[in-house]
């Protein structure tokens, strides 16, 4: 671990002490501040300003810094429970991780380094923050990521600015880093009914799926509505405002469309 990994300093939205979805086992989630995606279903919206819509990406100008703090806070909130954490981990989710590389990568470094033990490091992450051209700025988190949870929000490409303001380019050479890599990934896909649930829009994610061999796992998450109440007190439009939540009954249905799909591509 480098000397410098305990002080370096990331902007967080929050932290979640007893986390039980964002990877295995019970864990200590960072919610990182800043996004560069504005996806119509998401449920933290408070997390978006730190990186402006519209801003290229790693353009940090005008954003608001979210709440300073450091690696060594982050680690010493997990070592005080870290008897909780014995089969978990630590997740950074958002907001974007990929956003802050450097704070992520070093937090990681940090836990695989920790006195105590060597901690599970999990990435949850739409890849949208990825930049193709700069590899070298995500080498120190890629290098100490044990597991990524990959969002993807749409599998045409219209359909993902539609949904997301963005393309799914960045995300999906993301998806071929970490193959590249053989980072274990588990994919994750929210299904909004009229949007995400289309026969073939679900078969676009098996296809998706079949080109990366470090696939361990699928998500199916049913959109739900709680975080809409964000909006209203922020005084952001919900874009989806009427779109009742998916039926949580429909997701072995809607897995097993995605998996038929991926085993065909993969001509199984």
């Amino acid at each position: 671990m480098g000397d410098d990994a305990v002080d370096v300093v990331g902007r967080l939205h929050s932290i979640e002490t007893f986390g039980t979805v964002d990877g295995p086992g019970v864990r200590l989630v960072v919610f990182v501040q800043g996004c560069p995606m504005r996806c119509a279903y998401c449920h933290n919206p408070d997390t978006w300003d730190e990186v402006p819509a519209d801003a290229p990406f790693g353009d940090q100008s005008g954003a608001r810094p979210g709440t300073p703090s450091t690696v060594a806070h982050v680690l010493d909130m997990f070592e005080r429970n870290r008897a909780f954490y014995r089969h978990g981990g630590i997740t950074v989710t958002g907001g974007e991780p990929l956003a802050q590389p450097g704070f992520v990568g070093a937090l990681f470094e940090a836990a695989h380094s920790a006195p105590a033990g060597r901690v599970h490091t999990c990435l949850d992450t739409s890849g949208a923050a990825w930049d193709p051209e700069r590899p070298d700025r995500f080498e120190r988190l890629l290098a100490n990521t044990d597991l990524v949870l990959l969002d993807i929000k749409h599998s045409d490409a219209e359909g993902h600015r539609d949904l997301c303001g963005r393309g799914p380019e960045r995300p999906l050479a993301f998806g071929d880093e970490l193959a590249r890599r053989r980072i274990p990934t588990v994919i994750r896909h929210v299904v909004v009914p009229g949007i995400t649930d289309d026969p073939d829009e679900l078969a676009g994610v098996g296809r998706i799926m079949a080109r990366w061999d470090n696939v361990v796992g699928l998500d199916v998450l049913p959109y739900h509505t709680m975080g809409e109440a964000k909006y209203e007190a922020l005084g952001i439009p919900y874009r989806l405002a009427g779109v009742e939540p998916m039926d949580p009954g429909r997701v072995p249905s809607i897995r097993k469309r995605i998996m038929e799909a991926r085993a065909a591509a993969l001509g199984r």
